[in-house]
């Protein structure tokens, strides 16, 4: 049977932005790239960090989405767990139903 593909989504607070980037480079057994977008988080469980956060009314985020067999999501989840404990970094996955490139 062949492990699905997932989308796996993470919302990275500024301030880790940097610091997550370094991690998923690292992991290149299980990453061959990934796809990085500003992002304003909103709500009610959302910190927001800074003045000008606060201000605004939201947090500056990255929303980072990295496409990979499910099993391996997991063993990245692990490593995420491991290397970012404690910063509530949020996540999901998606199925990925397809994946092509147009040539």
């Amino acid at each position: 049977m062949i492990d699905q593909l997932v989308c796996l989504t993470l919302i990275v607070p500024h301030r880790l932005r940097d610091e997550v980037f370094d991690h998923l480079a690292e992991q290149s057994d299980l990453v061959s790239g990934f796809t990085a977008t500003p992002g304003s988080g909103h709500g009610t469980e959302v910190r927001l960090h800074t003045a000008a956060e606060r201000v605004k009314g939201h947090a500056d985020q990255t929303v980072v989405q990295v496409v990979l067999p499910g099993k391996e999501a997991g063993r990245l989840l692990d490593r995420l767990r491991v290397s970012f404990a404690g910063t509530k970094l949020v996540y999901w996955t998606t199925p990925v139903m397809e994946l092509g490139r147009i040539d």
